[in-house]
């Protein structure tokens, strides 16, 4: 019987080449973003190429309401492996930035990980097995000015995975904390992002979900696909914050 994974935030992006690497691995797939449509897009595609079977639930995770559905609607799924994905960033000044969408930030990219890990993580334990592969950054590992929610849920993230690794150790189940930089997808246009130069050192959605999925599978618990990625986060966590801090405000363009 084929194992099913769960991936969130599945229309687009990262979500979408990790939807496509289970899938090309034999998982079946339960799909869940926003949108209804490219949802059935991604799992007629997947259905037809890989022959899966797939299961979608669209719903937007900055209702509290949401994760709680998710979980309910894939009760009677095997789910073997959670994949957090969904999340969004805005590059401006805190002091601007409406507090509705500051608030919806955390919401998506900090308490919906925290409630689907919960409900799903208590199934796996019973069973002794499963995957748990959170999606944070290379942002976590430096304050963000001018991004600085955005920073700050991707250092709990990865704070949370590595910590939550350590618990389950020896439990069967793994968490595995994926830490991108720059990567080709709507996330930056949506956030308003002025890349700049930083574009040229930019990696494919397709590299680094293929990373993440081949980090989950082994167990890896931090995963940081590419060399200049490795490079710049090794050097993020030996520097002084303060330091970081002014370089990325100098990065974001203030």
């Amino acid at each position: 019987m084929k194992e099913w994974v769960l991936i969130t935030g599945a229309s687009e992006g990262i979500g979408r080449e990790l939807a496509k690497q289970f899938a090309a691995n034999q998982f079946n797939v339960a799909l869940t973003a926003r949108s209804q449509s490219r949802l059935e897009q991604l799992a007629a595609e997947l259905h037809d190429k890989h022959g899966i079977q797939t299961k979608l639930v669209a719903g937007d995770l900055s209702d509290r309401e949401t994760p709680g559905r998710i979980f309910r609607e894939c009760r009677d799924l095997p789910i073997s492996v959670l994949v957090n994905n969904a999340g969004f960033g805005y590059q401006g000044s805190f002091a601007e930035e409406e507090l509705k969408q500051a608030a919806e930030m955390v919401e998506v990219n900090v308490s919906a990980l925290v409630r689907l890990t919960h409900l799903f993580l208590t199934p796996m334990l019973a069973r002794h097995t499963g995957r748990i592969l959170n999606v944070a950054s290379t942002a976590a590992f430096q304050p963000g000015p001018f991004m600085s929610i955005y920073y700050a849920t991707k250092a709990f993230v990865f704070s949370f995975s590595v910590a939550l690794a350590e618990e389950l150790r020896g439990s069967g189940v793994s968490v595995t904390a994926l830490c991108p930089g720059f990567t080709e997808s709507e996330f930056h246009r949506r956030a308003q992002m002025n890349l700049g130069p930083r574009a040229l050192g930019m990696m494919s959605a397709e590299s680094v979900a293929r990373a993440g999925y081949q980090g989950c599978m082994r167990g890896g618990v931090i995963v940081i696909p590419g060399v200049m990625n490795k490079l710049t986060s090794f050097m993020s966590r030996r520097l002084p914050a303060r330091f970081t801090a002014r370089l990325v405000r100098r990065i974001n363009g203030r």
